[in-house]
């Protein structure tokens, strides 16, 4: 605990090889499953999501029935429109196979079923074939054409803050401005467009001009490459809103953190509840 704020952090992995393997809506069935058994959030909670826990976070608020609330949503450096590359990974042997096997079939079944990133990677030159083929961020982001589901956009508009941190020298995500959601035209790779511009936000597919139009969208630019956030940056950026004043609406108990990372197999065995997510 920090600052005086009660805080968890849930199903952290230490291990890349398992987070990279297991796939995101397992992620989310997961954690959506302890959340609603911590007697602490019961009331409501706050997110602070890195990387690629802000689409699992976004997963949980968007998809899981029967949840507590989540208030504020704090997100540093979140693939939220997609990534065009493929993220770094690492020097293991798993790792140099599944940067060959992403970057050559990346909406194939098997590679959708096993690795994590193939869920949010969003080719611009290949928008059709994203659409149809991978499984995660079309759904999360209620892009589908003609699929566009408005409990997504409900929940994730009952948020009080969305706080978007987007680091100045991120190399890890391609684009950087993707952590605002903010991505490349379809087509091209450049120039890459301001989330104001998107259809996503024009259209309102998730509910973010319905935030920003609310005052509730804070967009914010920190020096640094991926995560390398300084604890003044935090501080300034972050604490405030893990706080009873950041809040709009009054609630009873304290308010809690939950630091979202990735997830580990078998956390929840045993537990025989099952959450709510979309079919894969």
């Amino acid at each position: 605990m920090e600052h005086g704020i009660p805080g968890f952090c849930l199903l952290r992995n230490r291990q890349v090889l398992d987070k990279t393997r297991l796939v995101l809506l397992e992620m989310i069935f997961m954690i959506g499953l302890v959340v609603k058994e911590m007697n602490e959030l019961r009331n409501g909670y706050n997110i602070v999501g890195l990387s690629q826990g802000n689409l699992i976070s976004r997963g949980v608020i968007e998809f899981c029935d029967g949840g507590p609330p989540v208030k504020n949503f704090i997100s540093l450096g979140g693939p939220h429109a997609g990534i065009a590359s493929v993220p770094l990974c690492g020097s293991g042997l798993f790792c140099l196979i599944a940067n060959k096997l992403i970057k050559s079939e990346i909406y194939s079944e098997y590679i959708q079923d096993h690795l994590a990133p193939s869920g949010y990677l969003k080719l611009p030159n290949a928008i059709p074939n994203y659409l149809e083929r991978c499984r995660f961020l079309p759904k999360l982001n209620n892009e589908l054409p003609n699929e566009k589901n408005s409990t997504y956009k409900e929940r994730f508009t009952s948020l009080q803050n969305l706080v978007l941190i987007m680091f100045e020298h991120d190399t890890v995500l391609v684009p950087k401005e993707t952590s605002w959601f903010g991505y490349y035209p379809e087509g091209a790779f450049k120039p890459v467009l301001h989330p104001r511009e998107t259809k996503l936000y024009t259209e309102d597919w998730i509910g973010l001009k319905t935030l920003e139009d609310a005052g509730r969208v804070k967009y914010i630019s920190v020096p640094g490459n991926h995560l390398a956030i300084s604890k003044s940056d935090i501080k300034k950026y972050v604490v405030p809103y893990l706080k009873h004043k950041a809040s709009r609406k009054k609630s009873i108990g304290k308010d809690s953190g939950i630091r979202v990372h990735g997830a580990h197999r078998g956390v929840v065995q045993g537990n025989k509840e099952r959450a709510h997510y979309p079919p894969i």
